[in-house]
């Protein structure tokens, strides 16, 4: 054979030590997707989580001038902080999600060797950590605003990521399902607007009819858990239980984005 010319043997030798690379891990790839989506919101989402904020304490002084104290004031107050969660983790991330498959950008995601459990926990994490400081601030605004006690606001470090779950779940779940991003972007303002009507609103005042499509609502959960924490003598039982909902619906939501990202990323 001339000299330089590969053989058989040669070439074989070549592809064996050549191996594809292992597909990533679940657990790093999360890590990785959190790490960089949470950096892209702190860039791009701080204004937007300053308006919610804002627009959530500036509810609850317009609400302070109707509601004096009471189990009334607990709901506005819970209602008000988990307005900031669910405008950040439903109606940003559903945004987020639907001009990602708008624009082609899960094509990018669909390329690298990550689950897509790790794509969409990742995000919704990265959307949810983003409300703690909103709604820590806003928490001990209306607790002070409403004379409530302060005790208890370490609730918050349980609720936040469980509402939040549920929240980010169902967003990412509506921007990935939703043919248009402006549908998806619809869909996550109806979202939150929901939150806003069902959550601040004291539930004794909603009509019947209104107070059953509250009760469907993930963030209602949440607002009950916060609000249970603001009485003289919490009833640990039923925030553990209002947690409990909060965590399977997290559950579910997520799965369901999950297999919408599946979906999406292959057509």
């Amino acid at each position: 054979m001339p000299t330089g010319a590969p053989t058989v043997q040669a070439r074989a030798d070549e592809d064996a030590a050549a191996p594809l690379a292992p597909r990533a891990r679940l657990l790093p790839s999360l890590a990785a997707v959190y790490r960089a989506q949470l950096s892209r919101a702190r860039v791009a989402r701080i204004p937007l989580l300053f308006v919610a904020t804002f627009q959530s304490v500036g509810i609850m002084v317009l609400m302070r001038g109707v509601v004096d104290g009471g189990s009334e004031a607990r709901a506005v107050v819970a209602g008000s902080t988990v307005l900031v969660v669910a405008f950040v983790a439903l109606n940003l991330l559903a945004q987020y999600f639907g001009q990602l498959r708008a624009t082609g950008g899960l094509d990018h995601y669909a390329t690298l060797p990550v689950p897509p459990a790790a794509v969409v926990l990742g995000a919704a994490g990265a959307y949810a950590s983003f409300t703690v400081p909103g709604t820590a601030v806003t928490a001990v605004i209306g607790s002070v605003l409403f004379g409530l006690p302060l005790g208890n606001l370490w609730i918050l470090a349980a609720v936040v990521p469980l509402a939040g779950a549920a929240l980010a779940g169902l967003g990412a779940a509506l921007g990935l399902l939703a043919p248009r991003p402006e549908l998806a972007t619809l869909l996550g303002q109806l979202g939150m607007s929901a939150a806003l009507l069902l959550g601040v609103l004291p539930a004794e005042r909603l009509p019947e009819p209104i107070g059953w499509a509250r009760d469907l609502l993930p963030s209602t959960y949440g607002v009950e858990a916060l609000a249970r924490t603001f009485a003289p003598h919490p009833d640990w039982a039923a925030v553990v239980l209002d947690l409990g909902v909060c965590a399977a619906v997290g559950v579910v939501s997520l799965a369901v984005a999950t297999g919408a990202y599946r979906r999406a990323a292959v057509r």
